[in-house]
């Protein structure tokens, strides 16, 4: 009987100490691991980016906390790395991009991880009317403009500066008439790294004559690491009930259509690739995923809900929430491996994706969408975050 008693406290104490030890387990995959900035390996050097772009100072910054480290370029106002760990705590660089202010301005894909205006996404034949007048836009994207037009700020050269460890501020003073916009446009985005493991990303603008404004950042992900392929086994949620369809020239048709019963539905979570290969008009036009989705108004913080994506394989997700109504989810349709990214590996068709916060497509032309008009005395103001954790 002895024995007995003796062997079941045995069992007892091996059944709490495996209950707390898998209870440890779980806590930790959900903890911010600190990210040691020595650990970072990468091929970005300030020499790289030392240089004079249209007579002003280009130059490489950097911006981190203990979970993030995150590499800037003030040519295009850029976000061209960005260091998490993933579920082994190994730091990870999840946005592509290149490892040269050259490599960026001769690249084939003008937007790599630039900052996006006057007005992010497309305007229907470059044209639009403000106060009766008609204003045009070099065109750039077959009969339309897209992100500016031909020079959008993605080709600029901003003025930068640091604030702290964790602050990086970028400033452009758009002149009247730059890419056919009226008025001088003064801009302010500042990237926050911060404690809840997140990059923020806030737009500031004023002008003094009636113009558009709709900034975005385009920031093209792959939550395996840059060079690690294919990103359609990412799994995605996004929090909108609608889409905005699109002519072949993906000009909004003006519709908000329900996701429910399409390949466009994401509420539920899904792979990229799932469905992405489904006979479908819409898709047809966007060779793959290129809409914008309508918010559905999900909310944390006071913000919307975007969308969350996981990488499949470094476990890697991330939370996108925005005071802006769309998103325009693009899934690396027109990589073309012509360009070569800081890892050596090239841009690859859909080894990288993008999710845009904005304003939506073609709104100056569109009476049923929310306006981008900015007036004089008034101050345009938005806020998003991208916001990173890890699941096992």
């Amino acid at each position: 009987m002895k024995n007995i008693q003796i062997a079941a406290v045995v069992l007892l104490a091996l059944f709490q100490f495996n209950c707390k030890d898998n209870k440890k387990e779980n806590t930790t995959s959900t903890e911010t691991t600190e990210i040691k900035s020595d650990s970072v390996k990468t091929v970005l050097e300030t020499k790289n980016f030392d240089t004079i772009i249209e007579g002003k100072k280009v130059n490489l910054y950097w911006i981190e906390n203990k979970g993030i480290k995150a590499a800037f370029t003030n040519y295009g106002g850029r976000l061209i790395g960005l260091w998490v760990n993933d579920k082994n705590g190994k730091p990870t660089d999840v946005v592509v991009g290149m490892n040269s202010a050259k490599g960026f301005k001769t690249s084939t894909e003008p937007y790599f991880g630039a900052t996006i205006g006057r007005v992010g996404n497309r305007i229907g034949k470059g044209k639009f009317t403000l106060e009766g007048k008609q204003y045009q836009v070099p065109l750039n994207n077959g009969k339309n403009a897209l992100h500016g037009g031909i020079k959008g700020f993605q080709d600029v050269v901003w003025n930068a500066e640091k604030e702290n460890e964790n602050t990086l501020v970028f400033t452009y003073v758009s002149p009247d008439g730059e890419q056919g916009f009226p008025g001088n446009l003064t801009v302010k985005v500042t990237y926050t790294i911060t404690d809840d493991n997140s990059v923020k990303m806030e737009y500031e603008a004023t002008t003094d004559k009636t113009t558009l404004v709709n900034l975005t950042n385009h920031a093209f992900f792959n939550l395996n690491g840059e060079g690690s392929g294919t990103i359609l086994n990412h799994e995605l949620q996004i929090y909108a009930n609608e889409f905005t369809p699109v002519d072949e020239g993906l000009i909004p048709s003006g519709e908000l259509k329900p996701v429910k019963n399409t390949v466009f539905d994401f509420t539920s979570k899904h792979t990229i690739g799932e469905r992405i290969e489904t006979k479908d008009e819409q898709l047809k036009f966007g060779k793959g995923y290129d809409h914008n989705y309508v918010l559905n108004g999900t909310k944390k913080n006071g913000l919307n809900h975007a969308a969350t994506i996981s990488g499949d394989k470094s476990g890697i997700t991330m939370d996108i929430f925005t005071e802006e109504p769309g998103l325009q989810f693009y899934s690396g349709n027109f990589m073309q491996s012509k360009n070569t990214f800081k890892s050596g590996s090239k841009d690859d068709f859909r080894t990288a994706f993008a999710l845009e916060t904005q304003h939506f497509p073609d709104a100056p032309n569109q009476p049923k969408f929310a306006p981008i008009v900015l007036k004089v005395g008034e101050k345009y103001h938005t806020v998003s975050y991208y916001q990173f954790s890890v699941k096992k």
